[in-house]
């Protein structure tokens, strides 16, 4: 009998230590199931909506030439006094050299003064080349296949750029060829381009962007957009949650996305911190860094 009881004893406080065992793991988990699954709302930084240029382009490259250009022969022995030319730049009708006769070397042109030796053993090797070249605009002559002669027409902007230059240089064509050539099936186009601070010097090779098909488009950055399968979206904030919206795109240009249907200017789309929202998710909204 007493034995018995001990065994009875002995379940009911296995029971009750196998019951606590269970109350108190309901209960841990239910604070950190209260604790962590309220968690606080992303952080991502917006941007508004806005309208932006969009346009085709047509990039080939092509060599500097001065929009004017005059070049001077004169022997070494016959110039009367030291020769003041590197870089120098001359109005029309100034002095370039005085020679020993006392002719003078007039400046034609407006423009920047440079020199040419001329190599040992070549014929007239006593002789000095005196350039002078306005360079106030360049022209570039370009070659563009021949599938573009409906697009080209002069006045069209240019963009120019160099490895030699942290910057773009602003032109148009000036005019367009009336012929295409057989043999290389493309059409010749000159560019001038402002070249008002004299930086860029004839001979460079330049890169050259013909610019067409230009218009005022709804654009938002290219790293708001996901694009699954056929299908682009973006994610709209709305107070402080955000709606995932299909939309239609179109052209890229400097890292922007024409869009043409699915939002309106003004709406305002995440940029950043896409990968942490979901539609109808809240959002906090980070204030982006002035650079």
């Amino acid at each position: 009998m007493k034995t018995t009881s001990k065994i009875k004893t002995l379940l009911i406080f296995i029971f009750i230590i196998i019951f606590s065992i269970i109350a108190a793991r309901h209960f841990v988990g239910l604070h950190f199931k209260k604790k962590f699954s309220v968690r606080p709302p992303p952080g991502v930084i917006v941007k508004t909506v806005e309208k932006s240029i969009f346009y085709k382009s047509i990039e080939t490259f092509g060599t500097a030439i001065a929009q004017n250009s005059k070049t001077y022969r004169i022997k070494k022995k016959e110039i009367k006094e030291k020769l003041n030319i590197e870089g120098r730049f001359v109005k029309v009708g100034e002095i370039i050299a005085t020679l020993k006769n006392d002719e003078q070397v007039i400046a034609e042109i407006e423009g920047r003064l440079g020199k040419r030796e001329i190599a040992q053993g070549v014929l007239g090797t006593d002789s000095l080349i005196i350039t002078l070249d306005d360079l106030k605009k360049i022209v570039i002559d370009i070659k563009i296949p021949e599938n573009f002669v409906g697009i080209l027409k002069p006045g069209l902007k240019a963009e120019i750029s160099s490895t030699a230059f942290d910057k773009k240089f602003n032109g148009n064509i000036g005019s367009v060829s009336s012929r295409v050539d057989p043999s290389t099936r493309s059409i010749l186009a000159r560019v001038i381009v402002d070249n008002s601070k004299f930086e860029i010097i004839p001979g460079q090779l330049l890169t050259v962007k013909i610019i067409y098909d230009e218009m005022q488009q709804i654009g938002v950055p290219e790293r708001s957009v996901t694009i699954q399968g056929k299908t682009a979206f973006v994610y709209v904030v709305n107070g402080e949650t955000v709606t995932k919206t299909n939309i239609q795109i179109g052209k890229r240009n400097f890292g922007k996305v024409s869009v043409l249907d699915g939002v309106s200017e003004g709406d305002q789309i995440v940029v950043e911190g896409i990968s942490k929202v979901r539609d109808k998710s809240k959002i906090k909204i980070i204030k982006q860094k002035q650079r």
